[in-house]
């Protein structure tokens, strides 16, 4: 009888497992799929114009140099807004707040934000920012919507991360004389600097790839703006995601939207990579 259960249960486990390959063989499989296309059909119109230039339709001239500096710019801005509110959250719910039932009633909010289409998020922005707070179409105002719809998975990524720090590190923090904050920002944070990179990565990712937010917020300029320029309201700019989409929906210009999106894809693996040097360095030093 055991020796028919270990048969069956080794059969199962067999199945279960060839079941889990073919779901990652097939999942890797689209993805290298869907970047050999966009890389074969856009590295080749990747240009030194297209990457120096800005568009001009009196002259007959693509440039996509504003789109680049307009990404950069929206997660710069988003990012230094979103990053203290979210991880200083975080801290607040996972090592200050006493009351569980309302650490588990905003933990089910921000689960629950995380999963709201950008498109309400966008029109939300153009309520809130772009009318009330009188910025008009503009990248802060756009960046102050990404911040909204990013600020979900900066919280919940950190504080998971902070739950895996073994309650020994402050208890023995402690007993050495360490106060709470001090605890906190020499023992808790280190330890869970990995969890914040990665919703910092995660955070990145949304905002390179979003475009319906940001139609509504950030408006679709090509003026070529110095940073401080562009966190001024009323500058409105386009984001690489805006452009493209107005390349291939508006103007039919499938080569020039396949030649960003390449430029997109190359963009998000520098920053990542990037995130991940930053954090094995901070690893390393703690």
């Amino acid at each position: 009888m055991d020796e028919t259960i270990s048969k069956s249960r080794k059969i199962k486990g067999a199945v279960l497992k060839g079941l889990i390959w073919a779901a990652a063989g097939i999942i890797c499989l689209i993805m290298f799929c869907i970047i050999a296309l966009i890389l074969t059909r856009g590295l080749s119109h990747i240009s030194v114009e297209l990457l120096t230039s800005k568009p001009s339709m009196l002259n007959g001239t693509v440039g996509i140099l504003p789109n680049i500096l307009n990404t950069l710019y929206i997660i710069l801005m988003t990012l230094i807004v979103v990053l203290p509110i979210g991880v200083g959250a975080a801290v607040y719910l996972n090592e200050y707040a006493k009351n569980k039932k309302a650490v588990r009633i905003i933990e089910l909010a921000t689960e629950t934000l995380a999963g709201i289409p950008s498109i309400i998020y966008g029109l939300v922005g153009m309520l809130v920012f772009v009318q009330f707070c009188s910025l008009g179409t503009s990248l802060l105002a756009g960046a102050l919507t990404l911040v909204i719809m990013t600020l979900p998975t900066i919280i919940r990524t950190t504080q998971e991360s902070l739950k895996t720090v073994p309650d020994s590190y402050r208890e023995g923090s402690h007993a050495l004389g360490a106060g709470k904050w001090h605890m906190i920002r020499t023992v808790v944070l280190p330890s869970a600097v990995d969890g914040i990179i990665t919703g910092c990565i995660l955070s990145v990712g949304r905002i390179v790839g979003e475009s319906a937010a940001l139609l509504f917020t950030a408006g679709m300029a090509n003026e070529i703006l110095g940073f401080f320029e562009a966190v001024e309201p009323g500058k409105a700019g386009s984001t690489l995601t805006v452009s493209l989409y107005m390349y291939a929906k508006e103007r039919g210009d499938f080569d020039t939207a396949f030649a960003i999106a390449a430029i997109l894809l190359i963009l998000t693996l520098i920053i990542n990579l990037s995130a991940k040097l930053v954090a094995k360095k901070l690893g390393k030093r703690n």
